[in-house]
C-alpha cells in the first residue's frame, strides 16, 4: 500500500511514533520489537516459554500466553503500549522517585496500568559459547539496577497490607547492621539474607508473576547470519528471576569471601525489602 505507515506488528497504540527514524534505533527498537514478536507469535497460537519457580525452589519451564503477560488480550483495541514509563502503583512502595521500566501495558479506555515488563532482547550464541555445539549455546543478559528495583517492588507488593508478615520472614538479626555499604559489615549476614529471600518467595509462591520478557535472536555461530529457527520468546517470573543471581551466590559464598556482582545484588534486593518492611 502506497500510504501505509511504518510500524511493528500488533503495536497499534503506543507512545512511540514509528514514522520517526529514531524509533528504529537500538535504544527503542530493542524494547518495541520484542513486544511485536510476542504479538506475532500469539497470532499464530504460539505461547512464550515461561520460566517459573516451583515449591522446591527449582527453576522450571512452562508456557505463558501473551494475554497473561500483558494483562489483556494482545489483539484488544484497548491495549496501549507505554514504553519507558513508570508503573505508578509501585511508587507507594519506594522512597524517592520510581525509575521507569521498559514497557507498561495499559488500558486505553480508563488509563489503568496493567503490567510492568522489563525487556531484554538477547543474541544467541554469545562470544563465550559461539564455538560450541548448538545445544550448548548460551546468551549474555545484562540487568539494569532499575530492574532490581522493580523486582523488589513486585515482591514487596504482596505484603503492602501485611508488613508484619514480611518483618517476621526477614527476622530481626539484620537490625544490627550499621553500614549496609561496607562489605565487612554485611558479609556474615549474606547466608541469612539468601535464606530469608527464599522464605519470602515461598510464602507467596502462588502469586509469582511475569516480570521480564527475553526474546532471543539466534545466529549461526559467530556469523551475523540468522539461523532457520532464529526467534523465540522467553518470559521470566519475578521469583524465578531471583534465582538467576541467588543460585550463583550460593556457590560463590563457599568459594571465596569477595563481594561479587551477584552477592551485591542480593544485598541490594534484601535491603529494599528490609526498608519497605520497616517503613510501616
Amino acid at each position: 500500500m502506497v500510504n501505509q505507515k511504518p510500524g511493528l506488528y500488533g503495536v497499534k497504540y503506543s507512545n512511540r511514533d514509528f514514522v520517526q527514524a529514531d524509533t528504529w534505533g537500538k535504544n527503542q527498537f530493542n524494547s518495541s520489537f520484542p513486544a511485536s514478536l510476542t504479538n506475532f507469535m500469539a497470532s499464530k497460537n504460539l505461547d512464550s516459554i515461561y520460566i517459573f519457580l516451583d515449591k522446591e525452589l527449582k527453576v522450571k519451564h512452562g508456557k505463558i500466553t501473551a494475554e497473561k503477560l500483558y494483562g489483556i488480550k494482545p489483539i484488544s483495541d484497548d491495549l496501549f503500549f507505554s514504553f519507558e514509563s513508570q508503573y505508578t502503583p509501585y511508587q507507594q512502595l519506594v522512597i524517592g522517585t520510581l525509575p521507569r521500566v521498559d514497557l507498561v501495558t495499559q488500558s486505553r479506555s480508563n488509563g489503568q496500568v496493567l503490567r510492568p515488563i522489563e525487556v531484554k532482547l538477547t543474541a544467541i550464541p554469545d562470544n563465550s559459547t559461539c564455538y560450541l555445539s548448538e545445544e550448548n549455546y548460551g546468551c549474555e543478559i545484562v540487568i539494569r539496577p532499575d530492574t532490581i528495583v522493580y523486582l523488589a517492588c513486585s515482591i514487596a507488593e504482596n505484603f503492602k497490607d501485611n508488613r508484619e508478615q514480611l518483618i517476621q520472614l526477614l527476622g530481626n538479626k539484620f537490625d544490627k547492621i550499621k553500614d549496609w555499604t561496607h562489605g565487612t559489615s554485611v558479609w556474615a549476614y549474606i547466608p541469612d539474607m539468601i535464606f530469608a529471600i527464599d522464605k519470602i518467595v515461598l510464602s507467596v509462591l502462588g502469586k509469582q508473576e511475569p516480570i521480564l520478557l527475553q526474546p532471543i535472536w539466534k545466529t549461526s555461530g559467530k556469523s551475523p547470519k540468522l539461523s532457520n529457527n532464529c526467534l523465540d520468546v522467553f518470559v521470566w517470573s519475578n521469583f524465578a528471576f531471583t534465582q538467576l543471581f541467588v543460585n550463583v551466590a550460593r556457590g560463590e559464598l563457599s568459594e571465596n569471601n569477595k563481594i561479587t556482582r551477584q552477592i551485591r545484588t542480593i544485598i541490594w534486593l534484601f535491603k529494599m525489602l528490609y526498608d519497605f518492611a520497616k517503613q510501616g
